[in-house]
């Protein structure tokens, strides 16, 4: 019996690996493979794939999956912090859109319906592409990241209405007030139940889940509590994917988020491979070549029009022009929601066959252009700034992005021999904090402006800027600075401000917070001093503990972690070091070890029994050292102390008698 769907399942993963193959190669973006793909063997390509429903199927699991993990990544409190950007940002992006592309399209011979609604199609942008891009980058929480998430999530919304207004521009809708009306209400209850359920119910279930150490009963809770949550907000006729954020909203207030991100990756990488796939399917490859010359005209139109309006909208914001760069070069293109919308205005009869090819054509170029643009976004918006911008412009739009947010002009005109602090993330507003305490002057640059109010509110020295720009960098006196700390997320805007430091101070030390260790070499060669690589920093916090659980000297220990700093990190990344590890400082590990045991469970048998009882120290070979009790710590242990229920024992002894003694109580524990 042949199993429905799994011919085409097979087709579609083998014939991506081997184009994958080929694009990494060549390095080019996986994205555009899985577009390949679909095009090679959909029903306008080769005609492998029968079954393309059940694909779409497979492809909006992956949009929930992936809008799943970002909202995990996100939380509740970060969706708050960017709550005007979501209804300011979005509302400026959308509707500028749909005037522009109503103006065009209408002037190019549409009807006034097809135009609107040409608009609604432009509007959108790709959820799945630049999250998923974005995500891959580490830029989620750089500036335009966050703008790019808060576009995303109003569009994710307007959605709705949009495909309750379609009907109506075919004359075939009813009362749309009152069917909004009542959408709105349905909204405003299910973000109370999630609030709810965000709080109280999930944290209480996912604990009990936990506390059964079933792998599978967790992984499946997760998945439930996505679907359902999905299936929730479309019953009432918002998206699926809006609701598989809400989920992961959800998640991130649990103290389970990250090992749930863990569990659900994979199937995100699965999923959304499909609907690459079937965005590559739904183009007529025949109609493309036949009118390849005004298909190309069109499409540089809409990345233009769309870039100029997202372009506008952020800048009035008051974002600085170089983040509104980078994001109108990462949301040009032409999203998935569109073909949703699109299927229902053919379904209307709002849309032509002709206009339609024409659209998927435009959207599947877009998309495929995406990770391109998206990657060169900061090499273009500094060239752009640079080529067009005359000094004396660029200086009074800063002015005007700060204005009324500027710091006392005495406090900036004193800074001398002072620190930098660029970018007041959690690194950030550490390294700020302790020299406050310190004393040492300081001033920090920041260009998200709900970070920027707090840190005014907070009554600290703070810019609003893009220190990517050497104005901004000449403004907080870079040239007199004794330190520059970057501590951004985004690797090619890190290098950029090293470049500009440059140029203004050689003497300026410049410490650098990098992601991983493969930019440590890059980063140096730009010019920065020193890179510490969060990656193998943790490593090191990490193996410092190990080294102290095995009773390594603290000074063998501290000798050993400065080695390994001093030397960039090279200890760490080579995988034969043997000969390279200085004999003097490799550990001594010492034959004993300090263990914590709790007597949890009243049927073990050395509860009640006094310490002598026990057959701790004559069966075990095992020395109690200490007890807490409740708060208290007992450190003068005599044989015929009672052990009592609950109490916490400090043992030291072996690790062979340590290991029968864990298995002692185990066996014991379950009698």
């Amino acid at each position: 019996m042949e199993l429905p769907l799994l011919k085409e399942v097979v087709i579609i993963l083998g014939l991506s690996v081997l184009i994958i193959l080929a694009f990494q190669k060549l390095k080019m973006p996986a994205i555009l493979g899985f577009l390949i793909t679909g095009m090679i063997a959909g029903p306008n390509g080769l005609k492998l794939i029968a079954a393309s429903h059940e694909v779409e199927v497979l492809s909006e699991m992956g949009i929930i999956f992936l809008l799943f993990i970002i909202g995990i990544e996100f939380s509740i409190k970060g969706l708050v912090k960017i709550k005007q950007t979501v209804l300011l940002g979005g509302f400026l992006q959308v509707s500028g859109t749909i005037g522009l592309t109503f103006l065009v399209a209408w002037l190019l011979g549409l009807s006034i319906q097809e135009a609107v609604f040409m608009g609604f199609l432009i509007s959108m942008s790709s959820t799945a592409i630049v999250l998923k891009l974005l995500n891959e980058r580490g830029q989620m929480t750089t500036p335009h990241g966050r703008i790019a998430l808060a576009i995303l999530i109003f569009q994710d919304i307007i959605v709705v209405p949009m495909i309750l207004v379609t009907p109506l521009l075919a004359g075939n809708g009813g009362n749309v007030w009152l069917i909004l009306l009542m959408l709105l209400g349905k909204f405003t209850l299910i973000i109370g139940l999630l609030i709810v359920l965000a709080r109280y119910a999930v944290p209480l279930l996912l604990d009990r889940v936990v506390k059964t150490r079933s792998r599978e009963l967790f992984i499946l809770t997760i998945v439930v509590i996505c679907f359902a949550t999905a299936w929730l907000t479309s019953s009432v006729g918002l998206s699926l994917a809006l609701g598989a954020f809400f989920a992961g909203l959800i998640i991130s207030e649990s103290d389970y988020s990250h090992q749930a991100t863990a569990n659900i990756l994979p199937f995100r990488e699965i999923f959304i491979s499909f609907f690459f796939v079937s965005v590559g399917m739904l183009l007529d490859v025949r109609y493309f070549l036949n009118n390849f010359l005004i298909l190309i005209l069109f499409t540089l139109g809409v990345i233009l029009l769309k870039s100029f309006v997202i372009l506008i909208s952020i800048m009035i914001m008051r974002y600085p022009l170089r983040t509104a760069l980078i994001s109108a070069f990462t949301l040009f293109q032409v999203g998935e929601f569109a073909f949703l919308l699109s299927t229902i205005g053919m379904r209307n009869n709002v849309l032509s066959h002709e206009v339609h090819q024409n659209f998927l054509a435009i959207s599947v170029l877009t998309m495929g252009l995406t990770p391109f643009m998206a990657g060169y976004a900061t090499n273009m918006a500094d060239w752009l700034i640079r080529a067009l911008l005359p000094t004396n412009i660029r200086k009074r739009l800063i002015n005007f992005q700060n204005k009324r947010k500027k710091p006392e002009e005495s406090l900036i005109s004193k800074l001398r021999d002072h620190l930098i602090v660029i970018g007041f993330g959690i690194n950030g507003h550490n390294v700020a904090r302790t020299a406050k305490q310190a004393g040492i002057p300081f001033v920090i640059v920041e260009l998200d402006p709900a970070i920027f109010h707090q840190a005014k509110i907070d009554e600290l020295p703070v810019v609003f800027g893009d220190a990517a720009d050497e104005l901004i960098l000449n403004h907080v006196h870079a040239a007199e600075a004794r330190v520059v700390v970057i501590a951004i997320s985004d690797p090619e805007a890190t290098k950029q401000i090293i470049f500009n430091l440059r140029q203004i101070t050689e003497t300026a030390h410049i410490i650098v917070r990098t992601r991983y260790v493969d930019e440590i070499e890059s980063t140096l060669q730009q010019g920065a001093d020193e890179v510490i690589p969060e990656e193998f920093e943790t490593s090191i916090q990490i193996f410092i503990r190990v080294l102290s659980r095995y009773l390594v000297p603290s000074d063998k220990i501290q000798s050993l972690a400065s080695h390994i700093r001093a030397h960039n990190y090279e200890l760490l990344s080579k995988t034969n070091i043997e000969n390279e590890f200085p004999s003097h400082l490799q550990p001594q590990i010492p034959d004993m070890v300090f263990v914590a045991l709790p007597v949890q469970r009243e049927t073990n048998k050395i509860v009640g029994k006094s310490i002598i009882d026990s057959r701790l120290k004559s069966e075990f070979n095992v020395t109690v050292l200490a007890i807490r009790r409740g708060r208290r710590y007992i450190t003068q242990i005599t044989p015929d102390m009672t052990i009592e229920p609950d109490d916490m024992l400090y043992l030291f002894g072996s690790p062979q008698k340590i290991s029968e003694l864990n298995r002692y109580f185990l066996i014991e524990g379950g009698d």
